[in-house]
C-alpha cells in the first residue's frame, strides 16, 4: 500500500514539474503535450486533477506575491471614440472594492480599416473578483447591425472522434471577399463534454440539455439560451452548445443553486485559470470576455459588467483562449494582431486549419 501511494505521489509531483517547465517555457508545447500524450495515457480526468493542483496553487502564489501596480493589460488603449455607430459606450461600473485603475470600465475604439468612419469594435478591460485584483478580464464589444457571425468546426474537435470532423478554416467567400474582422476560440473538446455543434446541415455532435447554446440566425442575430429541448426554427445558422449556462435574461444562473450540480459536472469548474465567455446585450450587440485567474463565477460577473443579458463560457487555460483582429491586405492576405498580451494570435490556425472550433466575425 505504501508503495502504491508513493508512485501515486511520484507521479503528481512528475505532472507538476512538467507543466510548470512547459507552462513557464512554452505555453504552445504544454498544451500540445498535455493533450496528445498526457490525457491518452493517463487519462481525462487525471490530468485535469494534476492542473487543478498546478493552476490553483499558481493563483495562491500570485496572491501572496501580487503588488498593486501594473494589472492594465494594454500598452495602448487604440483611439478615441467615433459618433455615429451603435455601440452601448456608456463607461462600465467597476468593482467599487478596488482601486480603479486608469481607464477601467472606459470603452475605446479599435479602429479597422474596413470600417474607417463608423465604431464597430470597441474595448475596455474590468477586474470582477474583489479577492484578486490582479484578473483582468478584456471585453470586446461587436457591432451585430454590421456584423455577421460564423461558426467552423475544427478538424478535429469537437465531432472528429465520432466521425464528424469539420473544415477547420473560415470560408473563402470570406476571406477572399476582404470582409474578414476578427476571430475567436469556440468550445470544448469532445472528451470534455462532448457538447453539441451544428453548421448549416451538418451535426458534428448532437444537442443535449441543460446547457449554454449559441444560436446564430441567417439574419445575424444572435441568440443565447439555456437548451432544454425547445424548437429553434428553421432559420438557423450554428448551434454551439459549451457548459450550463452562465447568464440567462440578466441572471447570474452560474451561481443558481439549481444550476450548482451542473457546473459540479464540469470536471474544471473550480481551477482559476485562463477563461474565455462570450455574451448577447441588451441591444443585440456580441460581448466576448477573456481574462486571467477567473472562474466560471467571476466570469459570468465580468460578462454581466459588460453588458451580457444571457452568456456562456467557451474555451479555457492559456493556450486555447484566442482573438485575432485581421487588416485586409489586398488579394486575399491579411495581417493580424493579438487581442492583448497573454492572448493568442490564431490568424494561421483560423485561416490555414485549425483542429477546434472557433468563431469568426465578418463585414454584413
Amino acid at each position: 500500500m505504501y508503495k502504491k501511494i508513493t508512485i501515486f505521489i511520484s507521479i503528481i509531483l512528475f505532472f507538476l514539474i512538467v507543466m510548470v517547465l512547459f507552462i513557464k517555457f512554452d505555453t504552445s508545447g504544454a498544451a500540445e503535450f498535455t493533450d496528445n500524450v498526457l490525457r491518452p495515457v493517463f487519462g481525462n480526468q487525471a490530468v485535469i486533477f494534476v492542473e487543478r493542483i498546478f493552476y490553483n496553487a499558481s493563483d495562491k502564489l500570485t496572491q501572496f506575491t501580487y503588488k498593486p501596480g501594473d494589472t492594465n493589460p494594454f500598452t495602448e488603449m487604440g483611439s478615441e471614440n467615433i459618433t455615429g455607430g451603435k455601440l452601448n459606450l456608456t463607461p462600465l461600473q467597476v468593482n467599487p472594492t478596488l482601486v480603479i485603475i486608469k481607464n477601467e470600465g472606459v470603452w475605446f475604439n479599435k479602429p479597422l480599416k474596413i470600417f474607417p468612419n463608423t465604431e464597430v469594435l470597441a474595448y475596455t478591460f474590468v477586474r470582477p473578483d474583489a479577492t484578486r485584483p490582479y484578473a483582468v478580464v478584456t471585453l470586446v464589444q461587436a457591432d451585430m447591425g454590421k456584423l455577421y457571425l460564423g461558426a467552423v468546426a475544427g478538424t478535429k474537435q469537437p465531432g472528429g472522434p465520432v466521425g464528424n470532423p469539420g473544415p477547420g478554416t473560415i470560408p473563402d467567400s470570406i476571406v477572399k471577399n476582404g470582409n474578414l474582422v476578427a476571430a475567436f476560440d469556440g468550445g470544448f473538446q469532445y472528451r470534455d463534454g462532448q457538447y453539441g455543434m451544428i453548421v448549416g446541415d451538418k451535426i458534428y455532435l448532437p444537442l443535449k440539455n441543460n446547457l449554454g447554446t449559441l444560436v446564430g440566425l441567417n439574419n445575424g442575430s444572435l441568440r443565447i439560451i439555456n437548451y432544454t429541448g425547445q424548437d429553434l426554427g428553421k432559420n438557423v445558422s450554428f448551434i454551439r452548445q459549451n457548459c450550463p449556462i452562465l447568464i440567462e435574461n440578466g441572471n447570474l444562473s452560474v451561481i443558481d443553486p439549481k444550476n450548482k450540480a451542473l457546473w459540479g459536472r464540469t470536471l474544471t469548474s473550480d481551477i482559476y485559470t485562463w477563461r474565455s465567455g462570450v455574451g448577447i446585450t441588451k441591444e443585440g450587440n456580441l460581448i466576448y470576455a477573456v481574462g486571467n485567474n477567473l472562474t466560471p463565477t467571476t466570469l459570468a460577473y465580468a460578462l454581466k459588467m459588460g453588458g451580457a443579458v444571457d452568456a456562456i463560457q467557451l474555451d479555457i487555460n492559456p493556450f486555447w483562449v484566442r482573438f485575432s483582429i485581421f487588416d485586409y491586405q489586398g488579394s486575399g492576405n491579411y495581417s493580424s494582431t493579438a487581442l492583448m498580451k497573454g492572448v493568442y494570435d490564431g490568424a494561421k490556425k483560423f485561416l490555414g486549419g485549425y483542429e477546434k472550433d472557433f468563431f469568426f466575425l465578418y463585414k454584413k
